[in-house]
């Protein structure tokens, strides 16, 4: 696995360890950490969209 999909992955798991978060507790860890409304909350969030896409090759490879 190359360095970027391994970063990528890290993002793809705080996004989901945070969706997870919201459904059990209604509680947005990102928000809490950084504020609701804040520039860094967006980045984070538009790194863990783009992470989703860098990782779909994942999908596709054949590890065996």
């Amino acid at each position: 696995m190359q360095t970027l999909q391994k970063v990528a992955l890290v993002f793809i798991i705080i996004g989901a360890i945070n969706w997870g978060l919201i459904g059990l507790f209604d509680f947005n860890l990102v928000e809490t950490l950084f504020g609701a409304d804040n520039v860094i909350t967006k980045i984070v969030y538009v790194l863990v969209g783009i992470s989703g896409i860098i990782d779909i090759s994942l999908l596709f490879n054949d590890y065996e």
